[in-house]
């Protein structure tokens, strides 16, 4: 009778009736819901857990009679030695040369030992490795992988999970039991039968030199909870778990892989922590127990003696008075706490004769075959031990599909290792581990993005991801300077100082500061206001003497990109904090502690699968993007799509030009054309409107008196935003300026800068000054067009751009940057953006060879804009796409962004209703909108509450309140020649796109 968790009866009972002869298996989608999370534990409860007796629980797992027979069939056609040989699981390394190979050859031939289990090398050499043994096996072998956070411990080409510790923040259980599958479903893939998980040791001791991360936390329930539920994940796709290391391995100072560890304390406290995982695990049905090099005076009285070869540990304790019937696996016996303290062969005899059924890693498996048999044949070892132990690992076998060869599929084994999920899961971790421990005065989330910040770093790898993600929500300043006092003399110019501390990735290497890091940190920090986000194991933070000068204070546990990339989100409020410290820092961070905040509704990054979009769908927009590059329907362009206010896919493609010689970077800046309409003009108009300094039936004569005795004097304002006041389309106003060679007539323009021609419409060619207010005066004298109906004109807002200034008391570019784009964030949008940004960073529109004759490189197109100073409202903006996703999602959450309410929902419904539908004009206020018929704007496959705008350079910003969806295409078709046909437009590139987009959505 064996103690086993109900799920793993029904698990088994279906899997093994299969007997699938193919251990080939991929992922699916995780769960949709969370596992209901344990009780909260109290300390006094432990004694009466404890003192449940063995009969009490429940048994749920039987061995069939199946599997007796065919175990008990198995066994008596056995030798002695084939019998002695399936105790023996060995090292085996997929990196190594023909000798190693050909010396476990001889092993599975000569010695017909059990099992396997794999160290170094790759996923692909491994499979190849295990169907060649496998082949040669009599009784098919285990395969065993000690993989902790995945076959990344061991294998190159494969994917790396969190560490332990990081796991031990999250509080969302459904998340780790879906980790353990994820890493089962990779060792099933490639012929595991074992993964040696979860780590059980409780890990009290700071100076833990080989258990430390590996451990889920410090605190016994916290461990247990995070324990079972990995374990369920791993159990559920077939893989056996194995607890470890036992009895516990957590409080010690010496890495028992060099010595053997002490543990001095008395059997209660052992029972009451050490063990108090064990006990549940058992419950819960844990197939295995791996047995560590310890010891420990009080549960072994022969001095010196390793639990490993305890029978006091491993038959008295752990099989009797725990009542396990499980297999039990000693630790590695190469390890020097065990083979120093006696001599291979002999050592595996002890082992065995301790009660451990497989021995692990063994020196001399010849050797320790002989002794076994030679005990076996004195007596010291019975026909019932032997017996026990290879049934048992033979029932387990069939248990596990054994009874019959196993090939594994080699085919595809690479793709399997990585999956888009995978992503999506490593997202979801690190969004619930990150750790708030200190937040003085609520500094975080950084809610004021018109502060100086500084970003320095500490530590000795790499931060790009932090900083680039850091970068996407506000100007952030890198200051390099290795000495304290000239360091904070360049601080004195920045209000916040962010220090990231970011140490190795790789589990082994150290995360100590350095003295001179301390030091630049507390001089930091008494001159300025900090945050400290450390990425490093939690220990490392104790090095610091006082946080009492430090702000705030973000443990992320490991400098991993998503790690970054989700910390600086953190930071900004995109992510709320939600993980709890497994360990204690120091008093005041203890153990279970970290605080929340309530985020800000800013964009933030993930996974497509974390918000119900498909990554592969999304990927067919490489081939349109392609196609229209390939195509010369533009040399370049930036796409980005985001759901729920995540940005999940956001690409640069193609060139700056056709000759290849720059590549399109994400954060270029492109000129957005007539996107300039809702992303600059219409968000303060909207907040004009908000404030009652605009109605929609005031009409032109009430807002501009120079309208009056105009045919513009009584169109209403409602009229106006609705391309519904007749006017006419534009006007080429440029023309009138030039000689019959199309070159600027000197009495209008200037070859550089001079009073009264101040102007600037390229880089040497400046206006006459008067000339702006000229365009205003044809506008008005210009003819309303005969029929009302709907008539796209850019008049509407260069109109709306001199009412808004008049209003605000300032220009178009000031109030914009003043009112939005300082506090959202938009660091990269601006008109005339060559008095910010170096003109490498822009992409270049057009070769003008009809108006102003030179490159137009971070000049406005429009002939208009350029006219009046390229600050216009309808053209003149340059931004990039995050940006514009950030005023659309400003749009989708109705005038909120970053906590901030820059206009009522209300206003936001007024503007984004079509007032005009029944006479067929589908604009909204400002916005265009979905088409009535066949023509229009979009792919047809969005809904009518959807709104945006495109651009006559070829971009289109465009967002769906029902999908929640926001999509941005910025690109320069027009380059070199804005008079060449359309191709973008006529082949539907954008268009395509957005459907791609529509159907990759995977929650309808």
């Amino acid at each position: 009778m064996q103690h086993y968790a109900k799920f793993l009866f029904l698990l088994f009972a279906v899997a093994f009736a299969v007997q699938c002869n193919s251990v080939k298996n991929s992922p699916t989608k995780t769960h949709t819901s969370s596992l209901p999370k344990p009780n909260a534990h109290h300390e006094e409860d432990d004694d009466v857990y404890i003192s449940v007796a063995k009969a009490d629980r429940k048994t749920f797992f039987k061995d069939t009679p199946a599997e007796l027979r065919w175990a008990d069939s198995v066994y008596n056609q056995m030798t002695l030695k084939e019998r002695i040989g399936q105790l023996f699981m060995v090292a085996a390394y997929s990196n190594k040369d023909s000798a190693h190979v050909n010396s476990l050859d001889r092993l599975i031939k000569n010695e017909s030992i059990g099992g396997l289990i794999f160290f170094q090398g790759g996923p692909v050499r491994q499979a190849k490795l295990t169907n060649r043994f496998q082949k040669q096996s009599k009784i098919p072998l285990f395969i065993g992988i000690d993989a902790e956070w995945g076959l990344n411990m061991r294998l190159d080409s494969t994917y790396k999970y969190p560490w332990n510790m990081t796991l031990g923040a999250v509080k969302d259980y459904a998340l780790l039991e879906e980790v353990g599958r994820q890493m089962a479903l990779e060792a099933k893939r490639i012929g595991c039968h074992f993964n040696f998980v979860p780590v059980l040791d409780i890990n009290t001791n700071p100076k833990n030199p080989i258990i430390g991360h590996r451990s889920f936390g410090e605190e016994k329930h916290n461990v247990t909870d995070h324990a079972v539920a990995v374990m369920k994940g791993v159990q559920s796709t077939g893989v056996f778990c194995t607890g470890k290391h036992f009895p516990g391995h957590g409080d010690t100072a010496t890495d028992s892989h060099h010595a053997l560890p002490q543990l001095l304390f008395d059997k209660e406290r052992i029972e009451r922590v050490e063990l108090y995982p064990y006990k549940k695990m058992f419950d819960e049905g844990l197939v295995s127990v791996m047995v560590a090099h310890l010891n420990i005076p009080s549960l072994e009285h022969r001095d010196g003696w390793p639990t490993s070869v305890s029978h006091s540990v491993v038959t008295n304790l752990l099989q009797e008075d725990l009542g396990f019937e499980g297999l039990i696996f000693t630790d590695a016996l190469n390890m020097k706490g065990a083979s120093k303290f006696m001599a291979p062969g002999q050592l595996d005899l002890e082992a065995f004769l301790a009660g451990n059924d497989i021995l692990l890693f063994p020196e001399n498996v010849p050797l320790a075959s002989e002794n076994i048999a030679t005990a076996y044949q004195n007596g010291l070892v019975s026909e019932d031990r032997l017996a026990h132990s290879v049934k048992k690992i033979l029932r387990f076998k069939y248990k596990i599909g054994l009874q019959k060869p196993q090939i594994v599929e080699e085919k595809g084994i690479s793709e399997a290792m990585f999956t888009p999920f995978k992503e999506a899961l490593h997202y979801q971790i690190y969004e619930n581990a990150i750790t708030l421990v200190k937040n003085q005065d609520d500094i975080l989330p950084i809610k004021d993005l018109r502060q100086k910040i500084a970003y320095v770093k500490l530590g000795d790898d790499q931060n790009s991801p932090f900083l680039q993600t850091l970068r996407k929500y506000t100007d952030v300043t890198e200051v390099v300077e290795s000495h304290p006092d000239s360091l904070n003399v360049r601080l004195k110019a920045y209000d916040l100082v962010i220090v990231g501390f970011h140490k190795s990735d790789r589990a082994w290497r150290k995360h100590d500061f350095s003295e001179t890091e301390l030091q630049l940190l507390d001089k930091i920090a008494q001159s300025n206001k900090v945050i400290l986000d450390g990425f490093v194991k939690p220990y490392a933070l104790s090095a610091v003497p006082s946080y009492e000068n430090i702000e705030a204070v973000v443990v992320s546990y490991q400098n991993s990109e998503i790690a970054q990339v989700v910390s600086a989100q953190v930071l900004f409020g995109a992510v709320e904090p939600k993980g709890k410290l497994p360990v204690t820092i120091n008093a005041e961070f203890h153990e279970g502690h970290g605080f929340n905040f309530t985020p800000l509704n800013r964009l933030g990054f993930t996974a497509p699968e974390n918000v119900g979009m498909s990554p592969k769908t999304l990927a067919r927009i490489d081939q349109v993007a392609q196609k229209a590059i390939d195509g010369a329907m533009t040399p370049g362009m930036q796409v980005l799509v985001a759901r729920r206010g995540k940005v999940i896919f956001h690409k640069a493609y193609g060139n700056q030009t056709y000759e290849a010689q720059t590549k399109i970077q994400a954060s270029d800046l492109y000129d957005v054309a007539s996107v300039t309409k809702i992303a600059a003009t219409l968000p303060l108009v909207m907040q004009l409107y908000d404030q009652g300094k605009l109605r929609l039936d005031q009409t032109l004569g009430e807002l501009l008196p120079e309208t009056k005795g105009t045919n513009k004097e009584f169109i209403t304002l409602k009229e106006l935003l609705s391309h519904y006041a007749r006017l006419q389309a534009w006007i080429p106003f440029y023309k009138a300026t030039l000689d019959a060679e199309k070159c600027p007539l000197p009495q209008y323009y200037s070859l550089g800068q001079k009073p009264g021609f101040e102007i600037q419409v390229s880089e040497n060619l400046y206006l006459k000054n008067e000339y702006k207010e000229s365009m205003f005066t044809q506008i008005l004298d210009s003819k309303l067009i005969d029929q009302k109906e709907y008539k796209y004109s850019d008049f509407t807002f260069i109109i709306l751009q001199r009412i808004v200034e008049k209003l605000m008391g300032k220009p178009l570019d000031e109030a914009i940057q003043s009112q939005f784009y300082q506090s959202m964030g938009l660091s990269n949008s601006r008109f005339n953006p060559l008095h910010k940004f170096d003109a490498s960073s822009i992409a270049p529109t057009e070769i003008d060879n009809y108006f102003r004759h030179t490159w137009i490189q971070g000049y406005v197109h429009d002939m208009a804009a350029a006219m009046m100073g390229g600050v216009a409202g309808h053209a003149g903006l340059f931004s990039n796409s995050l940006d514009m996703a950030k005023m659309m999602q400003l749009y989708l959450q109705r005038g909120n962004y970053g906590g901030i309410q820059y206009f009522s929902p209300e206003t936001f419904t007024t503007f984004n209703t079509c007032h005009y539908c029944a006479e067929g004009n589908r604009r909204g206020l400002g916005f265009d909108k979905p088409q009535l018929g066949k023509e229009g704007p979009t792919c047809g496959c969005v809904s009518m509450q959807s709104f945006g705008h495109t651009g006559f350079t070829g971009t289109m910003v465009w967002a769906d309140p029902e999908s929640e969806i926001v999509y941005v295409f910025l690109s320069n078709r027009t380059f070199p020649d804005s008079n060449a046909p359309n191709k973008l437009s006529k082949e539907n590139i954008r268009e395509e796109i957005q459907k791609i987009i529509q159907e990759a959505i995977l929650d309808r």
